[in-house]
């Protein structure tokens, strides 16, 4: 695991989870329950905060941490992690203003709270002080000043992520920029610095009701479970990645393609080479961040189709991991022979690919290829705020 009692300084993403109309809330509300509000919500963006991203400090009404640059952490999980945030604020929000039968200003004007994120890539130095992260140097200095800034004015945007450039090359995410808007701050001491700015109301409209596919237990042909010893978000970032999905479904190498600005996601297709002359495909049909991704895949069998699901848990400092495979789909012929055959392959030959891709993450960690952050211990109401 990552961790010092030194100070050392190393480079990575920095990132800002800011209540949007907290000053105006406090104000405006009865005390007692816009601070059970508040903290409710603060609470919710501290849990939110997995590693590989570790908490630095609270400040009123944000949210500051950051992640080392690191195989563990990737972008598309990244800016997955953010969105997810940011839907089950909005829920939270949502289940909090259905749930109140109070009629006091706090309660009345939950609705009014939003969030944004502010992300940059930089170099900085840790300091642990009193058991907690305190960070130095200017990228530091340049994410906070970005705190103070006229997107909204600019864009008519209120929720958003704003990405730096620095942040948008560390991702390296190609054409992740494409729906994005680009904006500039000029700042006295600083210069300008210049962001891309996403509106999260379209990721909230689109996820809040999430109704995907999945696989049937009762329908599935093979199911396997196992236990990867890293924390959930870097499950899920490894097995968005073709090298560790490989070794999962047994193949030579799997080549991603069709992806939707830059990001693995529904569409995408996972070309897979079995030998020399064996070629199938999955094809990306739902995908729930940090939960589940489902394909329809081809396979060796002409004319004959399933569905697979992986489907993953948080299990503390680990993830459980279930592999569903359903009953073959397509002409009646080919999916007979495709069950006939999956019924007595499939199950074992995912349980290999489990127990490989588990083995192959513990050699990765035993030797440093893989490095793992401790998880942020403390809560909202005692990470010491930051300075």
């Amino acid at each position: 695991s990552l961790g010092s009692d030194m100070a050392y300084t190393t480079s990575g993403h920095l990132l800002i989870a800011d209540i949007s109309g907290y000053t105006r809330y406090l104000t405006s509300s009865e005390l007692e329950h816009a601070q059970q509000v508040l903290g409710s919500l603060m609470e919710l963006l501290v849990d939110r905060t997995l590693p590989p991203l570790r908490v630095a400090g609270l400040q009123g009404d944000a949210v500051f941490s950051y992640g080392i640059a690191s195989g563990a952490l990737g972008g598309q999980m990244l800016v997955e992690m953010i969105e997810d945030t940011y839907v089950a604020f909005r829920r939270a929000v949502e289940q909090m203003v259905i749930n109140t039968t109070c009629q006091c200003n706090a309660c009345a004007n939950i609705s009014t709270l939003d969030l944004k994120f502010f992300l940059h890539f930089g170099t900085f130095s840790i300091s642990p002080l009193r058991g907690k992260d305190e960070l130095l140097g200017p990228a530091v200095i340049e994410i906070h000043r970005l705190l103070k800034n006229h997107i909204s004015e600019a864009t008519g945007v209120r929720a958003y992520s704003a990405y730096t450039s620095a942040a948008v090359d560390a991702l390296r995410l190609d054409g992740f920029t494409e729906p994005l808007t680009r904006h500039t701050e000029t700042y006295p001491d600083l210069g300008t610095l210049s962001v891309w700015v996403q509106d999260m109301h379209p990721v909230w409209e689109t996820k809040r009701d999430d109704s995907r596919l999945r696989v049937d237990p009762g329908a599935a042909l093979a199911r396997v479970e196992d236990e990867l010893p890293v924390p959930l978000a870097v499950a899920w970032q490894l097995l968005l990645q073709p090298e560790y999905r490989s070794i999962l479904f047994g193949v030579d190498r799997q080549d991603p393609s069709q992806r939707q600005h830059g990001r693995i996601a529904e569409g995408t297709v996972f070309t897979c080479y079995h030998g020399a002359s064996t070629v199938t495909t999955q094809t990306v049909l739902a995908l729930q961040p940090l939960q589940h991704i489902v394909t329809e895949d081809t396979t060796p069998i002409p004319g004959a189709r399933i569905v697979g699901e992986i489907s993953l848990q948080s299990s503390g400092d680990s993830t459980a991991i279930t592999v569903t495979c359903s009953r073959g789909r397509g002409p009646w012929l080919s999916r007979s022979v495709n069950n006939l055959v999956g019924r007595r392959l499939m199950g074992p030959r995912l349980h290999k690919g489990l127990t490989a891709l588990r083995e192959q993450i513990q050699r990765e960690i035993a030797d440093g290829t893989l490095q793992i952050p401790e998880p942020t211990n403390g809560t909202a109401t005692d990470v010491d705020p930051a300075t």
